[in-house]
């Protein structure tokens, strides 16, 4: 798998750990914890239609000979976890609370169903370009299941270290999704938010063609500019104040 946000380096992902992807969405990152390393891991989001892409996806990553190894997802809300306290050694949150009214809920629950000492993976819109889309759409953040904030990293970052947590560290990511975003704004079309236009739709190709090939020039061009405009804010915690 390609395309993640949260760096499982930082996250410290080892084998036998029990992870738990809150808003799986498509599975990006539960696919590649699974292939990572043997454990267990579950992806749980409220969207069903996502949940089957993410189970087709994983059908073509299944290594059913690795019996120390499973993944499966399921339907249900970051609210309300269907799990028992202190179940998960890694939760990762990545690019769901901005779209959550009562986001501390979910970080409650969170907190509730990670061991001590456990890890928190969790990302967010950066503030500056997620600022800029709103400025340039007004229908971006309206839309059914849309953006509902925009996030202060830092603020985020006290609320969570009040409920226990400590932050361990912390980047930026997909600078070079920016321009797209901001593209996509630009020339949002109310009638039909699927609908872009042909600089949005060359700019894209770009990032597929970037994503497939993965060429020194464009890697590079990433890693300078994430810290500048980095799309995402990437945070690393650990429940208890106990180091990783």
């Amino acid at each position: 798998m390609s395309l993640e946000t949260i760096d499982f380096t930082r996250l410290a992902l080892a084998d036998g750990d029990q992870l738990l992807d809150v808003g799986c969405g498509e599975g990006r990152h539960s696919i590649t914890a699974y292939l990572l390393k043997k454990g267990s891991t579950i992806g749980l989001d409220l969207s069903l239609r996502d949940l089957n892409t993410a189970r087709q996806r994983y059908t073509d990553f299944h290594q059913p000979e690795q019996t120390d190894k499973n993944l499966c997802f399921i339907s249900g809300r970051g609210q309300e976890l269907p799990f028992a306290d202190q179940q998960f050694d890694k939760v990762i949150c990545s690019e769901v609370l901005e779209h959550i009214h009562d986001y501390p809920s979910v970080l409650n629950e969170i907190k509730r169903v990670l061991k001590p000492g456990g890890i928190l993976g969790i990302s967010v819109p950066r503030y500056f370009p997620e600022w800029i889309c709103w400025m340039l759409s007004k229908a971006y953040h309206e839309v059914e299941g849309g953006h509902v904030r925009i996030f202060n990293a830092r603020k985020l970052q006290v609320s969570i270290e009040a409920l226990g947590f400590h932050k361990y560290d912390k980047h930026h990511a997909h600078a070079l999704h920016v321009p797209y975003w901001w593209l996509k704004c630009l020339f949002w079309q109310e009638a039909n938010p699927d609908a872009e236009n042909w600089i949005t739709r060359q700019y894209h190709r770009f990032l597929v063609w970037d994503l497939m090939k993965k060429p020194w020039i464009t890697r590079l061009a990433e890693r300078l500019l994430n810290p500048i405009i980095g799309k995402s804010v990437v945070m690393y915690f650990v429940h208890s104040e106990t180091q990783p």
